[in-house]
């Protein structure tokens, strides 16, 4: 029997979980992270990610035997980077994912990326990305005149440098918002020597599930992996939680939706939008994992019913039937995906009466949302139609996974698990651990009111006609 070893790097916390080739849970644990946070300014203490990874390994592992462990995987924040010594140790603190000081060398990124941007399909990248963020580092540090004395480090780079005693190659995963060329697989040189980034500052390049390096005998001390253990390189958290939940497959999709929205799919070609909401990873395989994060979710479901008992909500939703209210549940000012509307704010339509009814359109809202997302996708000409899993804390409503599969009118999946440590540990498998806990079939479904909330969102100005013709001619209407 072998166990794999997959380790999440949160924004909160470090998780390890120990798994078996089945997909069994033998051991986890998890411990806090603490963040310096200060307007823009977002830090945290790379040695702390490396205690805390070895505190939780240590505790997962216990009563794991030492001699069935076959690889350990990590995966990390987007973004998120550092600089450090060429031996590995850390000559700054880290700037997480959304740290937006470097805001002020986004233009001058855009300028000497924009052809390869461009190919890449998502055109700009943004104040928060790490490409930008290398730049300010590197200012900041001294580091643009010795650059030779400094070396780029993302998140899982750093502990991956620790648990195997030397600088490691980095993923094509973690590496795309420092603005590596996921095409060719290597970094985009003309572009970097335009930034005045010499080449010695970057790692090698490698894709997700490439074997790195082993465990240090001293790493092996600290969290009780064995000596010797595969290192396997990881992902970003985002394709880490696809890879849980089991959505390898072309043409199959990860529907997470929590506070916000989030979908995550497989191709075989690389998508190309002309809006620039869709960006694609690279697949272990060679293949794309395409995805869009909308600004939209049952997050506004905290806000308007604080400590309420939504399960109980969603029951009496259910006993009541269908309802035309519906509500465009923006989290936040500004659309992301399926089209892009930083003025765009919620809205609702019909008069839910009461707590019950809002609820509902809540979901229902974020149901359409999702829906216009694939109807999005198909006209890209990204393959729709395979498997569909939802994940995410709305995916613990029954009521809610039932209204999704009737309004994108498809059985949708449930997973036991789905969490990006079990996705780091399937990497490191090179195998699917995913676990079905049930298949919501759809029921019947009048798409009625999903057309007055598309109709609504063009008559805005937010969606475009384009757009809006193909989510009508989807409905076959």
């Amino acid at each position: 029997m072998s166990v794999w070893i997959g380790i999440d790097l949160g924004t909160q916390s470090v998780r390890a979980l120990a798994v078996t080739g089945d997909g069994r849970v033998l051991g986890a644990a998890s411990r806090p992270l603490a963040s310096y946070r200060d307007g823009d300014r977002h830090e945290q203490d790379p040695r702390d990610w490396w205690r805390q990874l070895a505190a939780a390994c240590s505790q997962a592992l216990d009563g794991v035997p030492p001699a069935e462990i076959a690889g350990v995987a990590v995966d990390a924040t987007s973004g998120t980077i550092l600089l450090t010594s060429p031996y590995g140790e850390p000559l700054t603190p880290a700037l997480m994912y959304d740290d937006r000081r470097a805001a002020a060398d986004l233009d001058r990124v855009n300028e000497a990326g924009a052809e390869v941007w461009e190919r890449l399909g998502y055109r700009r990248m943004q104040a928060s990305w790490g490409l930008p963020k290398l730049l300010w580092l590197l200012r900041e540090s001294g580091g643009e005149t010795g650059g030779t004395a400094v070396r780029l480090a993302h998140q899982s780079d750093y502990v991956n440098g620790m648990l195997t005693g030397h600088r490691t190659a980095t993923d094509l995963s973690n590496a795309l918002k420092t603005g590596v060329d996921l095409v060719g697989e290597k970094w985009p040189v003309e572009v970097f020597d335009a930034l005045g980034v010499p080449s010695s500052v970057l790692p090698e390049v490698v894709r997700p599930g490439a074997r790195i390096g082993t465990v240090c005998a001293r790493a092996a001390e600290l969290t009780g992996i064995p000596a010797g253990t595969p290192v396997i390189a990881g992902t970003t958290d985002g394709c880490a939680a696809q890879l849980g939940a089991g959505v390898v497959e072309v043409g199959s999709w990860n529907s997470v939706l929590g506070t916000t929205l989030v979908l995550k799919g497989v191709t075989r070609e690389l998508l190309h939008d002309p809006l620039g909401v869709v960006y694609s990873h690279r697949a272990p395989d060679g293949g794309w994992l395409p995805g869009g994060a909308s600004s939209t979710g049952t997050g506004v479901l905290s806000t308007a019913f604080p400590g309420a008992d939504l399960g109980a909500l969603g029951e009496q939703a259910e006993r009541r039937g269908p309802s035309d209210a519906v509500i465009y549940p923006l989290v936040s000012p500004g659309e992301r995906f399926p089209f892009s509307a930083p003025e765009a704010r919620a809205f609702t339509l019909g008069s839910p009466a009461d707590d019950v009814e809002i609820y509902a359109a809540v979901l229902r809202g974020a149901a359409f949302v999702e829906r216009l997302c694939f109807d999005y996708l198909d006209l890209l000409g990204a393959p729709t139609g395979g498997p569909l899993v939802l994940t995410g804390g709305a995916s613990r409503s029954d009521y809610g996974n039932q209204l999704r599969a009737d309004v994108l009118g498809r059985p949708v999946t449930l997973r036991e698990n789905a969490e990006p440590a079990l996705g780091m540990a399937a990497l490191a498998a090179s195998a699917n651990l995913a676990t079905t806990r049930a298949v919501v079939e759809p029921r019947p479904f009048d798409l009625g009111p999903y057309l007055t909330f598309v109709d609504e969102l063009r008559r805005r100005g937010w969606l475009s006609e384009h757009v809006a013709a193909h989510a009508r001619e989807r409905t076959g209407r």
